[in-house]
């Protein structure tokens, strides 16, 4: 049984994943580009003021809403995950060098896309009966688009409620004992007959963690993320402008192999990645997993935001999507690429080939550091989808399962911190990519609403 399942998936996952879908993704990005006349880039000054210079104000807020911060904040704790590290390795060793270039290309669309779902969320939400607000792709689609596309709001919801177990929660919990396991062992601390017994109380702990946060409500959530995102993300930041300060004499050598691979690969790797396509598609699918733009997920969070101004909130998704991709990515990039750690490419790689990528330039004892780093990423991650699950179930079965849903989510936890999960993985990978069709033929059709939100801001 396990195997038909796993064979229908697969079919399903290189359809979702594959190019109809790149094209689909980027096809949207680049046509609400135009539209808005290229926002992502016009007015970026105007995001890194509405964003940046504004981040740290201490306003009132009011019951049942996040500050536009605490909002911004739990978005990237959903984006800004174990992906960035693992997912950037995969890339640049199956796809070479030059999927970073590509990874890029999906980060310059995918501002544009984010801003519009962020803008969209904050101009269609909904107040709940505690007085909380509520938005993303289905109330969108529910409020924007009409009755009649209600079933489409539905759908996504459903897909939201079904990938959120694994790719927001198990694969996340096993990232992080996997990182502190790796550590423990290294120093001797327990045996290797010890691991199960290990992961099982870490299993028990983490799920009494987020049940803690996740069962507080918007404002823990808010609170909670509001002071680990900034911590783990500038931590990985110094980490990473280490090695490459430490490498500088080879960093023109990396970027010209990043260009020259993009378009070349087989002068890079030797002849081993000689597909342009498989460059294309690896950078592109990466920038956009990780990154998010085309989901819709971290609009739910961006509802939250105490504004009255959807696209003021709007530019927070230039922001985030800026700082996910161009920035933490490239940074991970640019560690394995100048830390001189042997790519195997055309063989998978994950987290291993980015931690090797640290160790090679400070040592082992920065394996400490990296499991630090890792269980920070993982754990604002579960925070993150806890929520969007949380709305996603709301939206579908009211908010009598939000309290169910929040505690079965909890411990799903344990199962990820004990069991091998390849295959929950791609299942919860393809429930991803399904939740992307809705979202993208929502913002394709409420495209004319951007452009008005957008005139109607800033006087044009």
């Amino acid at each position: 049984m396990l195997e038909i399942i796993e064979s229908v998936n697969k079919v399903v996952n290189n359809f979702i994943w594959g190019l109809p879908a790149m094209v689909c993704i980027l096809g949207v990005g680049f046509l609400l580009t135009v539209k808005t006349r290229c926002i992502q880039v016009r007015k970026f000054k105007a995001s890194m003021q509405n964003t940046i210079g504004k981040i740290f104000e201490k306003n009132t807020v009011q019951e049942g809403a996040m500050s536009p911060f605490q909002a911004v904040c739990t978005a990237l704790a959903g984006t800004v995950g174990t992906g960035n590290i693992a997912g950037v390795a995969g890339a640049v060793a199956v796809g070479g060098p030059g999927a970073v270039f590509w990874m890029w290309c999906s980060a310059f669309f995918g501002m544009c896309t984010k801003f519009a779902e962020v803008t969209l969320a904050v101009h269609y939400r909904e107040k709940n009966k505690n007085g909380e607000y509520v938005g993303g792709p289905m109330y969108y689609i529910k409020n924007g688009l009409g009755k009649k596309w209600q079933w489409l709001g539905i759908l996504y919801a459903l897909f939201g409620v079904l990938t959120v177990f694994g790719t927001g929660n198990a694969t996340q919990v096993n990232t992080i004992v996997t990182s502190i396991d790796t550590s423990l062992l290294e120093f001797n601390i327990i045996h290797s007959e010890n691991v199960g017994q290990t992961n099982l109380i870490l299993g028990i702990f983490i799920a009494i963690l987020v049940s803690m946060v996740l069962l507080g409500g918007i404002k823990r959530i808010g609170q909670v993320t509001e002071k680990l995102v900034p911590f783990m993300a500038l931590f990985y930041i110094v980490l990473a402008i280490g090695v490459i300060v430490i490498n500088y004499n080879v960093v023109p050598e990396v970027f010209a192999s990043i260009f020259q691979g993009a378009f070349n690969p087989r002068a890079i790797t030797g002849g081993i990645i000689g597909s342009m396509f498989i460059s294309l598609k690896k950078g592109v699918s990466r920038g956009i997993f990780s990154n998010e733009a085309g989901l819709g997920t971290g609009s739910i969070a961006h509802a939250c935001a105490d504004t009255d101004t959807p696209v003021k909130q709007g530019m927070f998704g230039i922001f985030e999507v800026f700082v996910d991709t161009i920035v933490i990515c490239t940074l991970t990039a640019l560690v394995i690429l100048c830390s001189g750690v042997g790519v195997q490419y055309g063989q998978s790689a994950g987290a291993e080939l980015t931690i090797s990528g640290f160790i090679n330039t400070y040592g082992t004892w920065i394996s400490i550091f990296t499991a630090i780093a890792m269980c920070c990423f993982a754990f604002s991650t579960i925070i993150g989808w806890g929520l969007y699950g949380s709305r996603c179930a709301e939206f579908v079965f009211g908010e009598k399962a939000i309290r169910p849903f929040l505690i079965l989510y909890s411990f799903t936890s344990i199962i990820g911190a004990t069991m091998e999960l390849g295959l929950l993985w791609d299942i919860a990978d393809t429930f991803n990519g399904l939740m992307t069709i809705p979202n993208l033929i929502a913002l394709f059709l409420l495209s004319g609403k951007i452009v008005e939100l957008v005139k109607d801001y800033f006087n044009e």
